[in-house]
């Protein structure tokens, strides 16, 4: 006996060295990574005079900047903000030192709301008589337009440039379902709340076949405007020009006007070092996006506090109750943020910034709560991003001033329950449940079972009462009547362009938009801002390092099918009321 304690204890003390070892390793080599990808380094970038500025979007433009580690290559893949983005274009506006901007659009990820604030930042710092040169190898819709602001656009010889208009896809599950035996029990309200279809489905209803259809059309619509304003070709021909697919060709896309030249990118290079006067023989003076986002950091005003601030709060991705990950807008920590921002005596007024498709409706009424208590003692504006949403509206509606780019995916007013009965898959993988209820409904909303038509009721009754009150709080926040919220809500998606008109929101443009007008009501000439939620550094790239941990193998084992694993996997998130939009839709 004793040898066997003595044995178990060897064992136990030689697996923790060894888990120690391995700690400290990953420590030394976290740290490596760290000090060479310069996470946290704020050292100061030396801009040289007739430099170019580069808009290159290999990594994605969101929300909020973020570090997350690729395993593959030991090293860390940046997000930029798109506030810093636009506000490096801006400040690159005034900036002796850049003569110009190229944009390098072989990759775009970033949503169409976005992408348009991209494009007034450079139809902004064009006014300034500054060149913007793009070159693609490949446009999209989404690249085209925001090329098409640029004084050149350039298509690689043999290159493709995408113009035969907007398609929607929607992804449906209900055959793959009813295959493995899952019945989805569905209680929604509102005949567009199409967030449900892929699941009671395997064809978009006439409804929401109707709302997608005038979405993508407005979406075209904007783009087709600005398209003709700058390359002075008329709508009716653009539209033809789709029709046709007359631009699939590289060297029809010249004859029509779409580019204005084909060239490689050792050609634009030569052409950028004439524009800067820079010798053939020389090397562009070129700064990166990178760098030059971290050379206008000042420190002196970062590390000063304010007298006067604007709060700047993100809620991005899903409204999921408690506090979410970096990529949900968790009610716990939401709330928390607003609650800081209203008892902070240097904030004067404050903005919320939404990219959310709603989510939990109990989360949105929490959130809400703080946002009405905020809008009561300071100016409280919000700015729609990508798409704001069902719950991403109802934490909105109680706002001053709701400000929406034409492209953003807003509106949604509806909810929905959805119930998964699985009894007929256990069934079939030989699983048999048996339960013990102390009372009658104990059970109610298993998996196990089917719903009775008592149950139904029940869960009917609350999602007429979550939906009451969604309507009675736009209705509230909007001064409109419910009657008039209910008519343009059952669920019904709209563009920021069309929400305009029917008053879910008050004025067209971006986050430096809301920003603007906060600090008018609040009768702020100079201002600092802070931002909200407030996370370190250091413990948000450990979150991220998890994260990415977790879904690493199975994006490198699903490659391109990654999306639709997403996209299943989100079904498990789909318990108890919800407010949430056709998140499942794809623009192409």
């Amino acid at each position: 006996m004793k040898n066997f304690f003595n044995y178990v204890l060897a064992s136990m003390l030689g697996t923790f060295l060894v888990l120690f070892v391995f700690f400290i390793i990953n420590l030394v080599i976290l740290g490596g990574i760290i000090s060479s990808s310069g996470v946290f380094s704020e050292k100061e970038t030396v801009v040289p005079e007739n430099s170019v500025l580069i808009l290159s979007f290999k990594n994605a433009v969101a929300e909020k900047a973020s570090v997350k580690p690729d395993f593959g290559t030991l090293k860390f893949r940046k997000t930029l903000s798109l506030k810093s983005v636009t506000d490096a274009i801006k400040k690159a506006k005034t900036d002796d030192r850049i003569k110009g901007i190229y944009l390098d659009l072989s990759l775009l990820n970033t949503g169409f709301a976005s992408t348009e604030e991209l494009r007034n930042a450079l139809k902004d710092f064009k006014s300034s008589g500054k060149f913007i040169t793009a070159h693609s190898d490949l446009y999209t819709h989404k690249s085209y337009y925001l090329a098409s602001v640029a004084d050149k656009v350039y298509l690689t010889p043999g290159g493709i440039l995408q113009f035969s208009g907007l398609s929607a896809q929607l992804v449906f599950f209900k055959s793959l379902l009813d295959k493995i035996g899952i019945e989805p029990q569905i209680i929604r309200h509102g005949k567009f709340k199409s967030a449900v279809e892929p699941f009671m489905s395997d064809e978009m209803s006439d409804a929401n076949k109707e709302q997608t259809m005038r979405f993508i059309s407005s979406l075209w619509g904007s783009l087709l405007k600005a398209v003709s304003e700058e390359r002075h070709i008329p709508v009716a021909e653009l539209n033809k020009y789709a029709d046709e697919l007359s631009a699939a060709d590289a060297k029809d896309a010249l004859k029509l006007n779409l580019v204005d030249g084909l060239k490689y990118e050792d050609q634009i290079i030569q052409e950028l070092k004439q524009k800067t006067g820079i010798s053939e023989d020389k090397s562009l003076n070129e700064i990166n996006l990178t760098d030059y986002i971290a050379s206008t950091k000042d420190i002196k005003e970062i590390l000063e506090n304010k007298e006067n601030n604007i709060a700047v709060i993100y809620a991005d991705g899903e409204i999921v109750d408690g506090e979410g990950t970096e990529e949900q807008a968790g009610s716990k920590t939401l709330s928390e943020a607003i609650r800081k921002a209203r008892e902070d005596e240097s904030v004067k007024a404050v903005v919320l910034r939404i990219n959310s498709p709603g989510g939990s409706a109990l989360a949105s009424e929490v959130i809400w709560r703080e946002t009405v208590l905020t809008g009561q003692n300071k100016p409280f504006m919000v700015s729609m991003g990508n798409l704001a949403a069902s719950g991403g509206y109802y934490i909105a509606c109680g706002a001053d001033t709701i400000v929406a780019e034409p492209t953003t995916l807003t509106g949604s007013i509806g909810v929905f329950g959805i119930l998964f009965n699985a009894k007929e898959l256990m069934n079939k993988l030989g699983i048999n449940i048996n339960t013990v209820n102390t009372n009658k409904y104990s059970d109610i909303g298993s998996p196990a079972k089917k719903l009775s038509d008592y149950e139904r009721g029940i869960i009917k009754k609350a999602i007429e009462d979550v939906y009451s009150t969604f309507i009675a709080h736009v209705a509230e926040g909007r001064k409109i009547s419910e009657d008039s919220v209910d008519a343009i809500g059952q669920g019904r998606i709209w563009s920021g362009e069309d929400a305009l008109k029917i008053g879910l929101v008050d004025t067209l443009g971006g986050l430096e938009t809301a920003i603007n007008i906060a600090a008018e009501k609040a009768g702020l000439k100079t201002y600092g801002i802070k931002y909200y939620p407030e996370k370190d550094k250091f413990s948000l790239l450990l979150e991220n390092m998890l994260n990415e941990a977790k879904t690493s193998l199975i994006k490198n084992e699903l490659e391109s099918a990654y999306p639709y694993y997403e996209k299943l996997k989100n079904v498990k998130n789909m318990s108890g009321i919800r407010a949430q939009i056709p998140y499942y839709l794809e623009i192409k």
